[in-house]
């Protein structure tokens, strides 16, 4: 089969019938119904928002630079792959090592850091919330106490080598794991050490904190935590 035949083929598949079977809710609102070329979508909220925790230059670089330049650099990409470029970002992702090992790398992190951001910042509220009764029994119910769950989590973002994402996911089964993953991958992905359907996600790169917090990811984390959308994330985990 030679690399047209090979390309036409696995689009048409992801265009055809095979589909993530997971509800709306599930994807990044500010994703729904974009294909190729993609767009830098904008904030649920302004850049100095999310403020004294996250800082507003760090917002506007977070978002302005990263994030753009992940569409960027996705979109160029994928210029290359024109039977590919109808075919939703999700389903890019997941079947990831099934693309052309040329252009794999570059929608594996441009890709993955387009989606991943996509999902974390309607994850981050304003308005300081806390989770309901019922998320903090579902999340006692699987890690032990509400506590426990808050620190297992906490620590391993704190100590997640590199650059990387933490993760709170839904197994195929239903259970709640956290887990992590290196640079831009996530647990769509099929190099993840779980797949599962993501309920909660937290950039640990340290362009997303180094300008206020330096080093200290842990005070960042903490500040983090006071931002978190749980209204959101307790519908993603249904």
């Amino acid at each position: 089969m030679d690399r047209r035949t090979f390309l036409t083929s696995l689009g048409a598949l992801a265009l055809g019938g095979w589909r993530w079977n997971r509800p709306t809710s599930f994807y990044p609102e500010i994703l729904l119904g974009q294909t190729y070329p993609y767009e830098l979508p904008s904030l649920p909220y302004p850049y100095e928002s999310l403020e004294p925790a996250i800082d507003t230059q760090t917002m506007k670089v977070h978002h302005q630079g990263h994030h753009a330049s992940y569409v960027s650099n996705l979109n160029k990409a994928l210029a290359e792959l024109p039977s590919l470029q109808q075919v939703p970002l999700e389903e890019l992702l997941a079947r990831i090592d099934k693309l052309p090992a040329s252009h794999r790398t570059a929608i594996r992190n441009q890709g993955g850091g387009h989606w991943n951001h996509s999902f974390f910042w309607p994850l981050l509220s304003p308005k300081t919330q806390e989770p309901s009764l019922a998320l903090q029994k579902r999340l006692s119910s699987e890690f032990g106490s509400w506590n426990a769950f808050r620190g297992q989590f906490l620590d391993t973002a704190a100590r997640l080598f590199g650059s990387g994402w933490t993760w709170l996911i839904k197994t195929p089964a239903g259970k709640l794991q956290i887990i992590t993953t290196p640079n831009q991958d996530n647990p769509l992905m099929p190099y993840a050490e779980v797949q599962g359907t993501p309920v909660l996600g937290v950039d640990v790169w340290e362009h997303a904190y180094y300008l206020k917090y330096q080093n200290r990811r842990t005070e960042y984390l903490s500040a983090l935590w006071s931002l978190l959308n749980w209204e959101k994330i307790e519908s993603l985990i249904g």
